[in-house]
C-alpha cells in the first residue's frame, strides 16, 4: 500500500510539473527544496562533508553552498519528468566539440563516466545526438512502481539500453563495450566493495569498474561534466581520463581509478553548489 501511495504521488507531481512552463516548474521545485531540505538529516550530513572538504571555509560559505545544492537537486527532480524534452533541444550544448571528437571513438567504443552534478541525466544525450548507442547502469529504486516509471523517463537517453546494477549488468556492460558500444556509469558515489583512493584528500571507497573495463578491454575512459547555467540550460564538457597501462592489471586499475576521482574532484571544486553533498561519499 505504501508503494502504491508513493507511486500515486509520483504521478500526481509529474502532472503538475508537466502542466507548468519548464522554467517555472524547475524554479518552483528548486525553491521548495531550498525551503524543506534543510530540515532533513541529509542537510546536516552535507554540511559536515563540506566542512571536511573545505576545512578553511566559514559556516556562512557552507550554508550558501548548501542552498545552491538543494536548489540544484530540486530542479533535477522536476526536470526528470521532462528529460527527453530538455535533452534533445538547444538547452544542452557541447562546449568542446573539437576536443570531444578527438577523444571519442565511434568505431571502437569507450567507457564514459559522470558525477551527480548539474543535471547528470541530460549529459548522455549529447552522445546519442552524435550517433553513439550508449547503454547505462542504474541503481534500482526500492519502490518497484516508481522505479519502472522513472526508468521509462530515462530510457530515451540510452539507446543502448538501461541495465539495473548487479552482476548481470557488469557482464552485459563488458560485452557491450567489447563489441564497440559505449557504457555510461555514475562514478562519484561510495562503493563499499570498491577501492579506496583520495577524494578531497581523504580515502574514499570508489568503484573500480570503469577503470577495470578500460584497462581490461583497452578502451578509452571519458568523463563528462554537466554544468548548469541559468535556469534549465546546460553545457557539457567531455574530457579524457588517463588510463594507466603498465601490465600490472590490479595496480593499473587502482591508479586509473585515482585519476578518475581526481578529475571528478576538480569538477566539484569548480562548482561545489552543483554537486550532491548529502550522500556518504567517504563511508
Amino acid at each position: 500500500m505504501r508503494y502504491r501511495l508513493e507511486y500515486a504521488l509520483f504521478l500526481f507531481f509529474g502532472l503538475i510539473v508537466r502542466a507548468l512552463p519548464l522554467e517555472t516548474a524547475s524554479s518552483m521545485v528548486g525553491a521548495l527544496w531550498r525551503l524543506i531540505a534543510p530540515l532533513s538529516k541529509r542537510h546536516r550530513r552535507a554540511l559536515e562533508h563540506m566542512k571536511l572538504a573545505y576545512p578553511d571555509s566559514t559556516e556562512a560559505e557552507r550554508l550558501q553552498m548548501s542552498r545552491e545544492m538543494w536548489d540544484t537537486m530540486g530542479r533535477i527532480f522536476a526536470e526528470s519528468y521532462r528529460l527527453k524534452e530538455i535533452a534533445f533541444s538547444d538547452r544542452v550544448t557541447l562546449v568542446n566539440r573539437e576536443a570531444a571528437d578527438a577523444v571519442l571513438d565511434l568505431e571502437n567504443g569507450f567507457v564514459v563516466c559522470a558525477a551527480h552534478q548539474g543535471n547528470w541525466e541530460v549529459g548522455v544525450a549529447v552522445l546519442a545526438q552524435m550517433g553513439y548507442r550508449t547503454a547505462g547502469i542504474y541503481q534500482r529504486l526500492k519502490n518497484p512502481y516508481v522505479d519502472a516509471a522513472a526508468r521509462r523517463l530515462r530510457e530515451p537517453l540510452y539507446p543502448g539500453g538501461l541495465l539495473p546494477k548487479g552482476d548481470a549488468a557488469a557482464r552485459a556492460a563488458l560485452r557491450h563495450v567489447r563489441n564497440g558500444g559505449v557504457i555510461s556509469i555514475m562514478a562519484d558515489l561510495r562503493e563499499n566493495r570498491g577501492v579506496r583512493v583520495p577524494f578531497f584528500d581523504r580515502p574514499a571507497p570508489s568503484t573500480p569498474f570503469p577503470a577495470m573495463l578500460a584497462v581490461t578491454l583497452g578502451k578509452k575512459l571519458v568523463l563528462g561534466e554537466v554544468i548548469r547555467d541559468k535556469g534549465v540550460r546546460f553545457r557539457v564538457r567531455i574530457d579524457e581520463v588517463e588510463v594507466v597501462r603498465t601490465g600490472d592489471r590490479d595496480a593499473d586499475i587502482l591508479a586509473t581509478t585515482a585519476n578518475l576521482q581526481r578529475k571528478i574532484e576538480g569538477y566539484v571544486r569548480a562548482r561545489p553548489g552543483q554537486w550532491m553533498w548529502g550522500h556518504r561519499r567517504w563511508g
